[in-house]
């Protein structure tokens, strides 16, 4: 034991005599061995130098760039979409394209952005309801479930073992048992504190379930980054939700003394659309479960809706193992095009030089700019980062917002009252380039302007942020923002 002690000791006073060339050696490894954004580059120097070895430590765990690497390649699928992608590029090369109010038309850029870069196909049968409380969203979704004939597929970020969840499993349980396909796909980060034996009662029932990117030991999670942040349901290939919300006590205001009342956005789609959710979906199983249920063909058969609707819609992903950041560059391209209004609402505001001096770019043209975050913080880190940008915002003439009657959690953005985009994605960095994120662009007036109503709704629940109550902040908050800016390339 006592050569033991004494050989730790050496290896701690030879690391403590070297610090300085070890430091360089590590700087080389992050500077030289992955191609990064540059600040993000610039960031994790400075904490390997405030923080020597340490420092280098948390790289190791959160800092790693597999965009290169294959950890994440996955089977695309071939044939009928890639097919409509290409015919409805060509409609649009050809001004064939008509969309079905004029106002529309001068959004073709967009549409084709979406299908040139994240192969989006652009359905236009679509009826779109959306949810901004819990209770209802998850209502709506046991029905729909209860109404499964072929299968029911959940993908969640999230899944606490609380009565929520407890409501959704005796569904799923009973629908296995009646013949339907069931799977269950959960992110092993943000499901950590479940246990296994809840995966095992469902999986004894019937139920597959598959967990995307486990921990190495056991419940010990490591890699922060790269998580399937997506929130997609779809049962028979006909009903799609997607948004917002994850499976918690929390979402359904169960959790009041913490949150307060948790206010989100998510959207149930019928139409042509819930089958690039179908696709989206089964893209992650197969990575996850290692099966490839593009053989399943009547996973995709199209079915009788049972709703007529005639909204435009496109679901646009990106994640780690995307060419471009579709997702991030979606949200970009709607607020270059604004020529009115542009709302969106997020829980973290953490945009990139891009999209900060699109805003910026926005406000000084006379367009309306409203930004809403919560009042309050679920990671303070983040929420002193995301103040600090708010801030920045409002002092360029924005009209920046905090919501005061809980939590906001929505991810929402509208342009001009026409165009619309709901999904799981933040305005932040990590959204943007770490996880596999999924949004639902509509094409839709009378879908903007409900989005609209929802954000006026919640305007009576907000205080305003102007460049005047930004200046009056006090001396702790300035420096809690400064520290948090300071790392914001990371979060």
């Amino acid at each position: 034991m006592e050569m033991i002690l004494d050989t730790a000791k050496m290896v701690i006073l030879w690391i403590l005599d070297n610090l300085v060339f070890i430091n360089i050696l590590l700087s080389i490894v992050i500077i030289f061995f992955q191609r990064r954004n540059p600040t993000a580059v610039w960031t994790w120097l400075l904490v390997l130098y405030f923080i020597p070895i340490l420092g280098f430590v948390l790289y190791l765990i959160v800092g790693q760039d597999y965009r290169k690497s294959r950890m994440f390649k996955m089977k695309e699928i071939e044939g009928e979409i890639k097919y409509a992608v290409r015919r409805q590029e060509e409609s649009i090369y050809r001004k064939k394209l008509r969309l079905k109010t004029p106002q529309m038309e001068r959004f073709q850029s967009l549409i084709l952005y979406n299908l040139n870069a994240g192969e989006a196909v652009l359905t236009d049968n679509n009826d779109i309801r959306i949810y901004t409380d819990g209770k209802e969203k998850f209502l709506a979704l046991i029905q729909e479930m209860e109404q499964a004939e072929n299968y029911i597929h959940l993908q969640y970020y999230i899944i606490r073992d609380d009565e929520l969840w407890h409501d959704i499993e005796k569904v799923l349980v009973k629908k296995a048992r009646e013949g339907v396909e069931v799977r269950v796909l959960f992110d092993s980060m943000g499901c950590r504190k479940m246990k296994e034996r809840a995966w095992r009662r469902l999986e004894e029932a019937g139920v597959q379930v598959a967990e995307f990117f486990p921990a190495f030991l056991g419940q010990l999670q490591l890699r922060i980054n790269y998580r399937n942040h997506r929130k997609i349901a779809v049962v028979d290939g006909r009903i799609g939700f997607v948004g917002g919300f994850n499976i918690g006590r929390e979402y359904i205001g169960l959790d009041t003394k913490k949150f307060g009342y948790w206010r989100d956005t998510h959207l149930c789609i019928e139409g042509s659309a819930v089958t690039s959710l179908a696709v989206r979906f089964v893209l992650d199983w197969n990575y996850a479960a290692k099966e490839n249920l593009f053989l399943e063909d009547r996973l995709f058969a199209i079915p009788e809706y049972r709703r007529n609707g005639n909204s435009l819609v496109q679901i646009v992903s990106s994640g780690p193992d995307s060419k471009y950041d579709t997702v991030r560059d979606n949200y970009l391209k709607m607020i270059q095009m604004a020529e009115k209004r542009i709302y969106f609402q997020t829980p973290y505001f953490i945009p990139d030089q891009a999209i900060l001096d699109s805003l910026k770019i926005a406000v000084k043209s006379g367009i309306d700019v409203r930004i809403m975050v919560p009042c309050k913080p679920d990671h303070p880190l983040v929420y002193w980062a995301t103040y600090s940008y708010l801030g920045e915002m409002a002092q360029a003439g924005a009209k920046c917002y905090t919501y005061q009657n809980g939590f906001l959690h929505a991810k929402t953005m509208t342009v001009d009252g026409l165009v619309s985009c709901v999904g799981t994605a933040n305005m932040d960095i990590r959204s943007f380039q770490l996880n596999f994120e999924v949004n639902a662009t509509i094409y839709s007036e009378t879908t903007a302007k409900k989005l609209e109503e929802a954000f006026e709704n919640d305007l009576m629940h907000c205080e305003e942020v102007t460049e005047e109550t930004y200046e009056q902040r006090t001396l702790l908050i300035r420096m809690k923002e400064q520290v948090s800016r300071l790392f914001s390339p990371l979060l």
